[in-house]
């Protein structure tokens, strides 16, 4: 008994156990455990991390094999292991969490002094140029391999384009970057997308395509947050002016739906026949909604533009347009009581948006027989102009008073597809073409 209080009484338990365990071999992949708190692996190697996980849901990257059977374990290493903690079970829809790729800043940060003078101060600097026409190209982006069906600027950091392509893809340009000016590639949908509007709220992308689907894309941290699903080819998508928790969506099956972004449902439906929607378009007040249908398979004098009610989804007109075209575009006025549609007979014709919204049989803005035809148009700012890309890859300018052309830019070798202006500078717009191209004139 001497004999063995002697023998512990020199030593603790602790450490007989940690030279019993020194003399046993480790294991390959032990990890002695760290003081620090260690960083975990990010599996976006190539990506920033937007959004990191908050301390209590991270966990050190220490990882201990479970012991050898017949090996022994001293105490210290028996509570290692029972003390390390065990991740929860993942959540399934964080498994399809995706980020896009950071190519480059969404900063103004390296934009010029002076675009950014006129940037921040729209008011004062904006109306010195407006009445001013785009003269030249500026800034070509390249980055798309197929054809661009859309452009838009963003309203509230108007150094943003967002465009929208048959590739799949959608650009983020940072257009007067002097480093990187692709800034994003967001890649959300697994088909081609016909459509994108940034929303009036922060930093934000609606895209809908050939998926049949719709997208809010948070563009900052690079993911999908939201995903409107239909039973058809969405081909058009465009904000409530005045709520951008509402948008319309329009498809291949005729369906015209009223979303809300806070509970991803759609709150109205208006249904009126099976012919493709070509475009969509609030009235300025927000009470109406116009819809352009291919209606070419049915009686042209019904269903080809159509007026309806936002609240009551009722049509208020279905006899606007009564010639035997159709129409890709419908676009209102900036502030006048008008909208115009760009019709496949080679020129644009101008409508009432009060009831009974009739046509101007006495006013249209005519190609002055070049050979293409008008695809997309917009008003300009100040509502005196206005701007359309044709078939022909060029874009017009008419005076909006007079009907008259008054200035055509060639810009591309094929079809310009679509055009926007410049929401703070005026004589600024950007436009994109059927060969991939997208570009900034001023």
């Amino acid at each position: 008994m001497d004999l063995l209080c002697n023998a512990y009484s020199n030593a603790s338990d602790n450490e007989e156990e940690e030279e019993e365990s020194a003399k046993q071999p480790r294991p390959e992949n032990f990890t002695p455990p760290n003081s620090k708190r260690l960083k975990p692996d990010n599996p976006f190697t190539h990506t920033k991390t937007q959004n990191p996980l908050s301390d209590s849901t991270q966990f050190p990257a220490l990882r201990i094999e479970a012991p050898v059977p017949g090996r022994y374990v001293s105490k210290r290493e028996r509570g290692l292991l029972g003390s390390q903690p065990t991740a929860p079970d993942p959540n399934p829809d964080a498994l399809l969490l995706t980020t896009s790729p950071v190519f480059g800043s969404i900063s103004d940060s390296d934009v010029p002094r002076d675009i950014k003078s006129l940037l921040r101060n729209k008011t004062r600097k904006g109306r010195a140029q407006l009445g001013q026409m785009p003269q030249r190209m500026s800034v070509p982006l390249s980055g798309h391999t197929k054809a661009v069906n859309a452009v838009h600027w963003s309203p509230t950091h108007a150094h943003l384009l967002a465009s929208a392509s048959m590739d799949q893809t959608i650009c983020i340009w940072n257009v007067w970057s002097s480093d990187q000016k692709v800034a994003r590639v967001l890649n959300f949908h697994n088909a081609a997308i016909k459509d994108v509007k940034w929303s009036g709220q922060g930093l934000f992308v609606l895209s809908c395509g050939y998926d049949s689907s719709s997208k809010l894309v948070d563009v900052e941290r690079g993911i999908e947050t939201q995903v409107f699903k239909e039973d058809q080819v969405v081909s058009v998508v465009k904000f409530h002016p005045d709520n951008f928790n509402l948008f319309v969506s329009g498809g291949s099956k005729g369906g015209l739906r009223l979303w809300d972004v806070r509970n991803g449902k759609a709150v109205h439906e208006y249904v009126r026949g099976h012919d493709p929607i070509l475009d969509v378009e609030f009235t300025t007040n927000g009470k109406q909604i116009i819809s352009s249908s291919d209606a070419s398979g049915r009686n042209l004098s019904e269903n080809s533009i159509v007026v309806w009610d936002v609240s009551r989804q009722v049509p208020l007109s279905n006899q606007v347009y009564v010639e035997a075209y159709t129409c890709p575009c419908v676009r209102c006025h900036t502030f006048e009581p008008f909208f115009v549609a760009q019709s496949n007979g080679n020129y644009i014709a101008i409508f009432s948006s009060i009831p009974p919204f009739k046509l101007n049989k006495y006013k249209r803005y005519e190609s002055h027989g070049v050979s293409g035809f008008p695809i997309k148009c917009v008003f300009s700012v100040d509502g005196e102009k206005l701007i359309s890309g044709s078939s022909d890859g060029s874009i017009y300018f008419y005076d909006y008073r007079s009907s008259e052309l008054v200035r055509r830019i060639k810009a591309y070798e094929q079809a310009c597809i679509d055009i926007a202006i410049h929401p703070s500078i005026p004589n600024v717009i950007a436009s994109c073409s059927w060969n991939g191209e997208v570009s900034v004139f001023e």
